[in-house]
């Protein structure tokens, strides 16, 4: 009997996991960065924190949709989530607020995977704070927060729960319901 596979304990194995189910589900790696820090004053003094963050892109387009994966090894464990991250339409041409977090929030639940934390962002942003608020982009992100369940379960568990994830925010990338909110430029 095979034994099974040892939990991810730290940054590095997490980041190869998820990576490796991301570009299995056909996204390439675009950038990474790591970084360090250490909290010598206040709430979190003598903590210390590795981070990563990853980005992929589908070769063949879109250009305005990318996978954003955070991930994070603190004191208190690790921690990780996998976003889809979609370039909106201009805040003018948005229509109804809470009927579009409504639309895309159902397209989330339908999409992505049962069982899992899956938060819905709604970003603005002016290019200058002067420009008129309906001039804003809008930015969606469709996310899955990684379970300490799948990483104690080992790297082929995050690695499948990573491709289902991104293979799911395909899913969201083609659903019809999605095309109303992008950019009409």
């Amino acid at each position: 009997m095979r034994d099974p596979s040892p939990a991810l304990l730290t940054l590095e194995p997490l980041l190869d996991a998820v990576r490796a189910g991301v570009e299995e589900a056909g996204w390439t790696l675009s950038g990474l960065q790591k970084t360090t820090s250490h909290q010598f004053e206040g709430r979190w003094a003598g903590d210390s924190s590795r981070s990563a963050y990853l980005f992929f892109h589908r070769p063949e387009g879109p250009e305005w949709a990318s996978v954003d994966v955070f991930l994070d090894e603190t004191s208190q464990g690790l921690l990780g989530n996998l976003a889809l991250v979609v370039d909106g339409c201009r805040l003018s041409e948005l229509g109804d607020v809470a009927g579009c977090l409504d639309t895309l929030g159902r397209l989330s639940a339908q999409a992505l995977p049962d069982g899992h934390r899956t938060p819905l962002t709604l970003r603005l942003r002016l290019d200058d704070g002067t420009a008129p608020p309906g001039s804003a982009d809008t930015e969606f992100r469709f996310k899955l927060r990684i379970p300490r369940s799948a990483m104690a379960a080992g790297a082929p568990s995050v690695s499948a729960l990573a491709s289902a994830t991104v293979r799911s925010f395909d899913q969201v990338l083609r659903d019809p319901a999605l095309a109303p909110y992008l950019t009409r430029e």
